[in-house]
């Protein structure tokens, strides 16, 4: 599909702070970056360091940013797998944010794998539209390359689970809900293999990418319109969330293939929504991007597709996991009470 829209440009405009931020899972405080660090678009150049040095450090394909860290869980039989995607607006972020979910999973018997993938200006570069289908559809791939390396790496590739923060929360929550993308005929073993997991547990996901359901839930959102490629306007003084908003009837198909939302269906896996502040809905927010607003709207339509979900944030009723880890943990690993 191609659409000419005035505002859409193939090089996107730098993303502000709130895009940028890196993930806060909701069972650690993050600790501050070095004041030096600035993202230079090198997958080896960590934000954090690393409490354990990975077991291997993989391409997943021909691109620089396609690479995957793995470690390996200690145990005579295959073992789970957790697939963290780390946030970032899709355009910045790194592979070194799964550290807080890290020991935890190992020490579960659970081995990780945390994934780098081409940010929206590298999938603008490659010529994709929307730009956000190239980390989207980096991240299927890396399921699809871990469940492929199962031998090698001791892995029940039956017991998979995604886990992510914001842009990756986003991206974790289209793959659980999304069709089976293993193409069976496909002469690349590699593709054969199944992007379908057991669970999903991410924290201050954006559930939606339809600027009118977000300007609903949240009035002063302000998150989205760099994964389709729309930016802002400085002669008509358009921000680029209104330029998003403005388009959505254009670009609606792209909005119904990248949202989260779109997607539940009544055979999807079960999902934690974790959030670090109580929901307000139909109000402004502090941080209208990781609000608990996409959360409460996402539980709806679950609970409506009977899909099960679990929304999590302070005071909230009914929570039966007070971690990402611990829900990853009960559904990959029930058996450890």
């Amino acid at each position: 599909m191609k659409h000419r829209l005035a505002l859409i440009t193939p090089l996107l405009l730098a993303l502000n702070g709130a895009l940028l931020a890196a993930d806060a899972p909701a069972e650690a405080v993050k600790p501050k970056a070095p004041a030096a660090f600035v993202y230079d678009g090198n997958p080896e150049r960590l934000k954090y360091e690393l409490p354990i040095q990975p077991d291997e450090n993989v391409a997943y394909g021909t691109h620089r940013m396609q690479v995957i860290y793995f470690w390996r869980a200690k145990s005579d039989q295959p073992t789970p797998l957790l697939i963290y995607i780390h946030g970032g607006g899709w355009s910045g972020g790194d592979r070194s944010v799964v550290r807080s979910m890290l020991q935890p999973a190992l020490d579960a018997g659970i081995s990780v794998a945390s994934v780098e993938y081409r940010t929206i200006k590298d999938s603008t570069a490659d010529g994709l539209t929307p730009p956000v289908k190239g980390p989207m559809l980096d991240c299927a791939r890396a399921i699809q390359f871990c469940r492929s390396k199962a031998k090698e790496w001791n892995l029940d590739k039956t017991k998979v689970a995604l886990s992510g923060g914001s842009a990756g929360a986003c991206t974790s929550l289209w793959l659980a809900f999304h069709d089976e993308m293993a193409d069976p005929n496909s002469a690349d073993p590699i593709a054969r293999e199944s992007t379908r997991v057991v669970c999903a547990a991410v924290s201050g996901a954006q559930t939606t990418l339809d600027p009118h359901q977000m300007r609903e839930w949240t009035p002063n959102s302000k998150y989205g319109a760099h994964a389709f490629g729309i930016s802002s306007d400085a002669q008509t003084k358009t921000s680029s969330f209104q330029a998003f908003y403005d388009a959505r009837e254009k670009i609606l198909p792209w909005i119904k293939e990248y949202s989260p939302y779109e997607r539940v269906t009544h055979d999807d896996p079960p999902v934690g929504l974790f959030y670090g502040t109580p929901p307000n809905l139909g109000q402004e927010e502090k941080d209208p991007t990781h609000t608990a607003n996409f959360g409460v709207k996402l539980k709806e339509h679950c609970d409506a597709n009977r899909v099960p979900c679990e929304l999590v944030y302070p005071g909230a009723p009914n929570v039966k996991h007070a971690t990402a880890s611990d829900y990853i943990k009960a559904y990959l690993r029930p058996e450890l009470k």
